[in-house]
């Protein structure tokens, strides 16, 4: 008997920091961490050390598609490094700012709008095991297919660490969150004021407070 192959998805939020560069050639970049180890998701589920390392070496960073939604319809840009470290599964990748979609994504994250990552992987009766009566499944060796960004995830701890920003004017994020936000005039100033100095400033505690009113403002955007 062959063993059966599940396909399955492992969430994990995301905390966004995203920051100007303008010296930075290569734009719509981000990093953090795709898989945290030793980390019970809700699903109840625990990524080992070492689930990723055979499938990376068979794959590479760029065999691993950068997907939204775990749509495979809407790839979104490439991977330039995917690597595990003592935390868990390290990504960096570059969002395709030639495309719709891609851009779409790109501002989402770094407002915070967008801030999880999924990875979607295949794993046989042999790459995992349960524990404590059952109640949580460690995964010990998964092939990874793909990793995406996802709005609802389930893990609380990854973080994407860095997003790598155009400069945008404030009079260009009002122009930007009434275009597509359809917020009113003077609703798009005052989030593009929030928008515009969260990107830029480099006090963590101040911009802790301003990524969390930009949150409220993305619901607003939502509807």
């Amino acid at each position: 008997m062959t063993d059966e192959i599940e396909t399955n998805y492992l969430d994990t939020i995301a905390e966004i920091k995203a920051y100007d560069d303008d010296d930075d050639e290569d734009k719509g970049e981000f990093e953090g961490y795709a898989s945290i180890f030793g980390n019970k998701d809700l699903g109840n589920d625990v990524v080992d050390m070492g689930a990723f390392k055979r499938s990376l070496r068979r794959r590479g960073s760029k065999g691993v598609k950068l997907l939204y939604q775990h749509d495979t319809k809407q790839p979104i840009g490439v991977f330039d490094k995917i690597r595990e470290d003592d935390k868990g599964l390290y990504v960096k990748g570059r969002l395709a700012l030639g495309t719709q979609k891609g851009r779409e994504v790109f501002e989402l994250m770094k407002m915070g709008a967008i801030d999880g990552l999924s990875i979607g992987y295949k794993v046989d009766s042999k790459g995992y095991s349960y524990d404590q009566g059952g109640k949580r499944r460690r995964l010990k060796e998964v092939d990874l297919m793909e990793i995406s960004a996802v709005t609802f995830p389930m893990n609380p701890q990854a973080t994407i660490s860095a997003v790598k920003a155009e400069g945008r004017t404030v009079r260009e994020w009002e122009g930007f969150l009434r275009d597509e936000g359809d917020l009113s005039r003077s609703d798009a100033k005052i989030a593009a004021k929030a928008v515009s100095d969260a990107l830029t400033c480099r006090d963590d505690e101040a911009q802790a407070d301003l990524i969390t009113a930009i949150q409220q403002i993305t619901k607003t955007l939502k509807g």
